[in-house]
């Protein structure tokens, strides 16, 4: 869980956090101005300041740079330059295909209205504002990328400057967010790509005896993330066989998604040095508790923060309430941003504290809108929601900047929370507390007809996510729960 403002410790600060606008390098969106900064603004700044990077990798060893991006399938993908090119990948970028969007996770590629085929090209440009060498990837350092046409302009398919699009439209509100994705994921043994998980520790769910059996990996993990410059708060056993999530200190949205793919990655480079494989699939074995990827949420006017101290339920401020309704009434088309894959809805289901259903509850695990108060003594910093539907599947790009578009719908139309749900509601009078949806079907209904997500989102990239999501419910809709699962295992 996270939760709270505890400020990070990492050496170099990251641009546009929920804490105030950082300077940031041309190429970006300013997240407090809002303003866009083309590439071709200023070549030689983002040169000097890639040099003053590759001075600075160079004395921690690292020969090249990943520079990722994830697709509307959730998937990462990457383009690597030596560390010799990342002036040149900073002032020019580095070639990448628009196809890239219409990707699914097996890596099939399919078309959209706006977006698909053989034909154009991008440049992706990686934030030197937030390269990082790699702990676990000797000679390796990472950094996001934002992709930009040839000609200089964003592109319009671009998940990562949609996400910094949506913190600007709440920073000319007045408003800032903090937010954090807890990542959940299963350890099993390396194997055959066909074979099902070895797990290599058997404890019981939650008990030491798995922290036990597995410490020095767990040791490997936190050392890792902490030589990266994060702040990990808490990392434990979880409830499925060989299953451990891990929660870092909240920051800015567009930090927050940029931070969640880079732990996965960690985690996944620590579990191959100690001869395991990591996967972040919502259920890498059907019937079984899955992984999510929780999405927590506070938002803050001048450093106040909005879940404390108003005359809504539980300190709720109007302004908090009207946020938080209108992201729970949103919550079915946000599904297909939030859990993004066939696989996700072998997760979601009742019962299993993955917020199957459209409620909201104090600290309910079982509402897909949990809200975190915190202890008393520290409520004002720590009171957020969370979004317990959505899993690792997702572009944590799409999930955090459409949150904050139907949030911001919200509060612009004074909405109000229904009431609160206590308990399990699958154990309510039936039809009381209505279900999300079961099956992408639905969900892909419900985000076709959202005004809001295509206003925000814009028609390329609407309809680019709208291409990948009905490609992948074809591909899977005959399935059964067992091949689905394994099908997906490994590709997340």
């Amino acid at each position: 869980m996270t939760t709270g403002t505890v400020a990070t410790d990492r050496p170099e600060p990251t641009a546009g956090s929920a804490a105030g606008p950082a300077p940031g390098p041309a190429g970006h969106v300013d997240a407090g101005a809002g303003a866009v900064l083309p590439p071709r603004a200023d070549r030689a700044e983002r040169g000097e300041r890639a040099q003053a990077a590759v001075e600075r990798l160079r004395g921690s060893g690292v020969e090249a740079v990943a520079v990722t991006w994830v697709d509307n399938a959730g998937i990462a993908r990457v383009k690597a330059v030596p560390l010799g090119g990342l002036v040149h990948a900073a002032q020019w970028g580095v070639g990448t295909a628009p196809c890239f969007d219409v990707f699914l996770a097996d890596d099939t590629i399919v078309t959209s209205r706006l977006i698909g085929g053989p034909t154009g090209d991008l440049r992706l440009y990686p934030d030197v504002e937030r390269i990082v060498p790699l702990a676990a990837q000797p000679g390796w350092a990472w950094a996001p990328g934002d992709r930009y046409t040839q000609g200089g302009a964003p592109h319009p398919g671009c998940q990562r400057l949609f996400a910094r699009r949506a913190v600007a439209a709440a920073a000319e509100q007045g408003l800032a967010l903090k937010a954090g994705i807890e990542i959940e994921w299963v350890v099993a043994l390396a194997g055959p790509e066909g074979e099902e998980p070895r797990y290599p520790t058997t404890g019981p769910a939650y008990g030491m005896q798995r922290l036990t059996d597995l410490s020095d990996y767990l040791r490997d993990v936190l050392r890792a993330l902490g030589e990266q410059g994060l702040t990990v708060l808490q990392i434990h056993p979880e409830y499925a066989p060989g299953q451990f999530e891990v929660s870092v200190a909240p920051e800015g949205p567009v930090e927050a998604a940029d931070t969640s793919v880079l732990v996965r990655h960690t985690v996944r480079a620590v579990s191959a040095r100690h001869g395991l494989r990591a996967s972040f699939a919502p259920a890498v074995e059907a019937g079984g508790v899955g992984n999510g990827g929780h999405l927590h949420l506070s938002l803050w006017r001048e450093g106040h923060n909005l879940a404390h101290g108003g005359p809504g339920p539980h300190g709720l401020t109007a302004e908090a309430e009207g946020f938080l309704a209108g992201v729970l009434g949103a919550l079915p088309e946000l599904l297909v941003l939030g859990c993004s894959s066939p696989a996700g809805y072998l997760r979601l289901v009742p019962s299993h504290w993955a917020g199957a259903y459209q409620c909201w509850g104090l600290e309910n695990r079982e509402a897909a809108l949990r809200l975190v108060t915190g202890s008393t003594g520290e409520r004002s910093s720590a009171a957020n929601a969370e979004i317990k539907c959505f899993d690792a599947t997702a572009n944590p790009y799409l999930a955090v900047g459409a949150v904050i578009a139907a949030g911001l719908a919200g509060r612009e139309q004074r909405l109000a929370l229904p009431p609160e749900f206590t308990g399990d509601p699958s154990l309510a009078e039936p039809g009381t507390v209505p279900r999300l949806p079961a099956g992408p079907a639905e969900a892909i209904a419900a985000y076709r007809g959202s005004a809001v997500l295509r206003e925000a989102l814009g028609e390329p990239l609407f309809e680019a996510v709208l291409a990948v999501r009905q490609a992948e419910a074809e591909q899977y809709a005959d399935v059964p729960p067992e091949r689905l699962a394994a099908a997906t295992r490994w590709r997340y």
